[in-house]
């Protein structure tokens, strides 16, 4: 089974979370057009002025995936 990799995009300021809301609408149109394996996305408040959209891909799918949405970080994926 292949690895699976959480890719993250962070978003900053008082529109933090509405920013990564929005952005990850964009991440389930982009699996929906490559036809990715996994459809795991999601965003994340972590305080009032820092939230994270994220999209979690398998090891083969990471570099085509990175190069093209260019993500801030990136972290191993566990369920």
């Amino acid at each position: 089974m292949e690895r699976k990799l959480k890719l993250i995009w962070d978003f900053r300021g008082p529109a933090a979370s509405r920013t990564a809301q929005h952005h990850e609408i964009h991440l389930k149109e982009y699996i929906t057009i490559e036809k990715l394996s996994i459809t795991i996305t999601g965003y994340q408040d972590l305080n009032e002025v820092h939230s994270i959209a994220y999209m979690v891909v398998t090891d083969s799918e990471m570099k085509s995936v990175r190069d093209a949405l260019k993500p801030h970080r990136g972290v191993l994926y566990e369920e």
